[in-house]
């Protein structure tokens, strides 16, 4: 069986979500933070390897909080995404405290690499299917021809990943008929109606397709890719470097390889239900959530025994 890993990324502070590292915020009955759930269902899936994407300020308390837990489980690697870790070159401009993006935080882990590999938020639940698809899709044989990356994306029902507290922003799929990726249109401000979904603007609300597919972050990569993905970043930065603002995304980066016809991306739909906690009035939802999972028999209660 061919060998994948699974990168979480977990150095990002949400900023919606108030004081303290959302990350590590416990959702489930013995303490369980959302990674322990994700970590279960890779590992459940196939995934034989994690590496953890954190900033160096968090480690001890990461390690403690959740991976000297799951080291016990299978390998498990720390990368540091840190503002000063810039290609060659290129320094951190004054001022600049905002992260590079999720563009960066997988560069972060490139040393670690050599297998095919998912990529997810350490914030985001994503269910048991999503999973054994992406793990499936890795696990077969993908070639890389005239340059054009092979890629497996997770495909979400729109109405399956909003929140009752407040909008949202999703990049919504555009797919052909063999379910393969044209584009992601990024769209903010999307909100739970009783017809389903919405945009919320100045002239009202625009209803959205609340069947559409939406992006959450959650992708199948090879190792070759990273190379690919470090030539997109020393061009972000002789572009953006100045900019306090800007970030290099990872959804961003693969939408334009793909409007370079190099990349296919092959959209796996799933039915799961997406949650997480984005606003602080998120968190007892989602922990009633896991209190429901666990009364169905989807997790036990003591989640590694």
């Amino acid at each position: 069986m061919k060998k994948t890993a699974l990168v979480i990324m977990a150095a990002g502070i949400g900023s919606r979500f108030g004081r303290g590292i959302k990350q590590l915020e416990p959702v489930g009955c013995d303490g369980e933070v959302i990674m322990d759930y994700s970590i279960h269902d890779a590992l459940e899936a196939g995934f034989d390897k994690v590496i953890f994407v954190i900033r160096k300020d968090l480690e001890e308390d990461f390690k403690q909080r959740i991976g000297h837990r799951i080291e016990k489980l299978t390998e498990v690697y720390y990368a540091y995404q840190e503002l000063e870790d810039l290609p060659a070159g290129f320094e951190k401009p004054k001022g600049r405290t905002k992260p590079w993006g999720t563009g960066q935080a997988v560069l972060c882990a490139k040393d670690l690499i050599r297998e095919p590999f998912a990529v997810i938020n350490a914030d985001d639940y994503y269910g048991k299917e999503p999973f054994v698809k992406l793990h499936d899709y890795l696990a077969g044989e993908h070639t890389i021809e005239q340059g054009v990356q092979p890629i497996g994306m997770t495909g979400f029902v729109l109405e399956n990943t909003l929140s009752d507290h407040g909008g949202v922003t999703r990049g919504i799929c555009r797919t052909d008929q063999r379910g393969n990726l044209i584009g992601i249109d990024e769209t903010s401000d999307i909100v739970k109606t009783s017809e389903g979904a919405a945009v919320q603007g100045e002239n009202g609300f625009s209803p959205l397709d609340p069947k559409s597919l939406v992006s959450m972050n959650m992708w199948g990569l090879q190792p070759e890719f990273l190379d690919e993905l470090g030539r997109g970043f020393v061009e972000f930065l002789e572009n953006n470097l100045d900019d306090g603002k800007s970030e290099y995304l990872l959804p961003t980066f693969i939408d334009e390889l793909l409007h370079k016809d190099r990349a296919q991306v092959k959209v796996l739909k799933t039915t799961s239900n997406w949650f997480g906690v984005t606003y602080q009035e998120d968190k007892e939802a989602v922990k009633d959530a896991f209190r429901e999972l666990i009364k169905e028999g989807v997790y036990c209660r003591q989640l590694y025994d």
